[in-house]
C-alpha cells in the first residue's frame, strides 16, 4: 500500500468515534432473526394525519419514478434488481407515495403496493429490510394508516415485525441522519402499537432522539451535516413528531414535544437564511431539489401545526456562526457563502470540497451556483461533484480544498479562520481564509474578500505561499447565455438583462460545464476558469 493511500486512510479513520469502528464490526456480525411474534394491540389515536406536501412516485399500479428515472417493479425479483441502483431501490422501499400529494386518488394502488410488499419481501431478507429503508417505511405506513387508510391484518403484523427488526439494526455505525431515522420510527411504531413491547421501543427511540437532537441541531438551527437538502429533511421528520404528539395526547413528555418545537423554529428560519429568492434552498455539500418537501412546504406544514410565523424581513446580514454560513443581501443581489466546516469531523460523508464558495441571485434568480449533486453512486462523476472544482471558489495545484475521496469519505479537511463580516458605507464585505492547501509544498493560505453593493459584487482572492497552478472557477446558471466581449464576460438571462463579469488576471476561459438541480438530471451549462499567476486576483460583477 503506497504512502499516499495509507496517509488517506489515517486522516479519514482518526477521527472516528469508537462506536463507529465497533459498531460496523458489530453490525457486519450480529444477524439477528426476524421475530414472527404476535402483532401487539393498536393504541387509540385522535384526529388524522395531515402531511406535508410533497410531489408523488407512482406513475401506475407498479411504476414508480425515482430520482428522475422512472420503472416497474412488476415482479418479486425487482424489490432487488443487482442492475438497478441502490438508491433508485431504497426509495421504492420507503413508500413516499403513501403520503405525497393527492394520495387519495391512488389509495386502491397504495393498498396493494403495500400487500405485494409484505407477500414478496420475506422478513430480513433484501434491501427493504435495511435499517434506514425500514425506518422510513415504518414512518409512512403509520403515517397512510393516521390518515384514514387500513392496514389489514398481515401489513399490520408485518410492521410489528420490522420495528422488532429495527430495534436490534440501529444504524450506530453510521449515526447522522441515519440514527436519527431509526429514532423517529421506533417512535413512530411505539406510538401506533401499545403495550410494554411498544412502550420499550417508544421509549428507546426517545432515548436517541433527545441525545441525537442535542448534537445534530446547532443553536443557529442548522443541522450539523451542513447540507440545506438534510436540514429540510430533518426538519420534516420533526414537525412530523410534534404532530405525532398532537395525535396521541398525553403519550408524550411535554417536554419533548417543547424540545422539538424549539429546535423547529430555529431550524426553519435557518433554512429560509440559506434559501434563495427563488424559495428554494443554495447548494453546498450533498444538496439537491425533489428529495425533501421544499421550504415553502415546510413553512406551511409549521404553519399548520401552530408554530409562530417567521415574517419578519431578513437582516442585510445574516451570519449562521454555529453552521459557517453568511448571507448577504443589498439591492436585487443576495450571495450566500460557505466559510464553515465542511461537517462534523467525525461524519463528513456528505461533505463537498466547497469551502470559501458562494452562491449568488440578482432579481430574484440564480446567476451563479455550486454544481449540485446527482448521484450517490462511486466512480469519477461522484469524485468530481464534490470536488472543489464543481464550486465558485479556488483550485490550488488541481487538487481539492478537503480531500474528498470514494463516495462518502474525506481524508485531510480545510480549516476555515478569520472569518468576519462589516456593513460598510454603500457595502457590506466578508473576509475569511482557509488552510486546505497547507498540506501542499507550497503550504498554501487561502484568503477570500467579497464586497456586495446593489450594483456590484467584488470578490478578492489572495494566496500566500508556492503554487505552480491556480484557478479562481465560476459556474453560471444554465438559463443564462454567456459570452466574450474583449477582457470581459456578458452574461445575459432571459429578459434581456446583462451582467457584466470582470477579471484582474491571466483572463477568463469559458468551458462547457452541467448543473445538477436534481438526481438524476445534468444540465448543460458554462463555466469560467480565471488563471491566477499573481498572489491577489480580483474578478468584479456588475449589473
Amino acid at each position: 500500500m503506497s504512502a499516499e493511500v495509507l496517509s488517506r486512510y489515517w486522516h479519514t479513520l482518526r477521527w472516528l468515534r469508537p462506536v463507529q469502528v465497533y459498531g460496523r464490526l458489530w453490525f457486519w456480525l450480529h444477524r439477528p432473526r426476524p421475530d414472527l411474534g404476535p402483532t401487539p394491540a393498536l393504541r387509540a389515536g385522535a384526529g388524522i394525519w395531515a402531511p406535508c406536501a410533497r410531489a408523488g412516485s407512482m406513475t401506475g399500479p407498479d411504476s414508480f419514478r425515482f430520482l428522475n428515472v422512472e420503472r416497474r417493479i412488476s415482479a418479486a425479483i425487482d424489490w432487488n434488481r443487482a442492475d438497478w441502483s441502490r438508491l433508485w431501490l431504497y426509495n421504492a422501499h420507503y413508500f413516499d407515495d403513501l403520503v405525497a400529494a393527492e394520495a387519495a386518488s391512488r389509495t386502491g394502488w397504495h393498498r396493494a403496493l403495500v400487500a405485494r410488499w409484505v407477500a414478496e419481501n420475506p422478513p430480513g431478507q433484501g434491501a427493504g429490510w435495511e435499517p434506514y429503508p425500514i425506518s422510513l417505511r415504518i414512518v409512512n405506513w403509520v403515517k397512510w394508516f393516521l390518515a384514514g387508510n387500513a392496514l389489514d391484518d398481515s401489513a399490520r403484523h408485518s410492521l410489528a415485525v420490522q420495528a422488532r427488526f429495527l430495534r436490534k439494526r440501529l444504524e450506530i455505525h453510521l449515526l447522522g441522519n441515519h440514527l436519527w431515522a431509526n429514532a423517529k420510527a421506533l417512535v413512530f411504531a411505539g406510538a401506533f402499537f401499545e403495550g410494554s413491547e411498544a412502550d420499550g421501543w417508544r421509549e428507546a427511540g426517545l432515548r436517541l432522539l433527545r441525545r441525537e437532537l442535542a448534537e445534530q441541531v446547532l443553536r443557529d438551527g442548522g443541522h450539523f451535516e451542513r447540507s440545506p437538502m438534510y436540514q429540510a429533511i430533518v426538519l420534516g421528520d420533526i414537525l412530523d413528531l410534534l404532530q405525532l404528539s398532537v395525535l396521541f395526547p398525553g403519550l408524550f413528555d411535554p417536554f419533548d414535544a417543547t424540545c422539538w418545537r424549539d429546535a423547529a423554529i430555529r431550524m426553519r428560519r435557518w433554512l429560509r437564511i440559506m434559501s434563495h429568492p427563488d424559495g428554494d434552498f443554495a447548494f453546498f455539500n450533498d444538496a439537491a431539489f425533489g428529495i425533501a418537501p421544499n421550504f415553502a412546504a415546510l413553512a406551511a406544514y409549521a404553519d399548520a401545526l401552530g408554530l409562530p410565523p417567521d415574517n419578519a424581513p431578513l437582516d442585510d446580514v445574516e451570519a449562521l456562526t454555529d453552521s459557517g454560513y453568511v448571507r448577504l443581501q443589498r439591492g436585487p443581489a443576495v450571495m450566500i457563502a460557505d466559510v464553515g466546516a465542511i461537517g462534523p469531523d467525525h461524519l463528513p460523508g456528505h461533505a463537498h470540497a466547497d469551502t470559501l464558495s458562494f452562491e449568488l441571485s440578482l432579481q430574484g434568480r440564480r446567476v451563479l451556483v455550486n454544481g449540485g449533486t446527482s448521484l450517490y453512486e462511486p466512480g469519477h462523476e461522484r469524485l468530481r461533484q464534490r470536488g472543489t472544482a464543481a464550486h465558485n471558489t479556488v483550485v490550488v495545484d488541481g487538487q481539492d480544498s478537503s480531500e474528498v475521496w470514494s463516495s462518502f469519505r474525506v481524508a485531510r479537511r480545510a480549516r476555515v479562520f478569520d472569518v468576519g463580516w462589516e456593513k460598510e458605507s454603500g457595502s457590506l464585505r466578508l473576509d475569511a481564509a482557509h488552510d486546505g492547501y497547507r498540506r501542499l509544498p507550497g503550504r498554501v493560505i487561502h484568503r477570500r474578500n467579497w464586497r456586495l453593493s446593489a450594483d456590484w459584487l467584488q470578490i478578492t482572492d489572495l494566496l500566500h505561499g508556492r503554487w505552480k497552478s491556480a484557478v479562481s472557477c465560476w459556474h453560471v446558471h444554465p438559463d443564462l447565455r454567456i459570452r466574450k466581449n474583449g477582457n470581459n464576460i456578458l452574461l445575459v438571462d432571459g429578459l434581456g438583462k446583462t451582467i457584466t463579469l470582470s477579471a484582474v488576471g491571466d483572463g477568463a476561459e469559458l468551458a462547457a460545464d452541467n448543473w445538477h438541480p436534481e438526481f438524476g438530471v445534468s444540465l448543460p451549462s458554462t463555466s469560467l476558469r480565471i488563471q491566477i499567476s499573481d498572489p491577489s486576483s480580483c474578478v468584479t460583477i456588475a449589473w
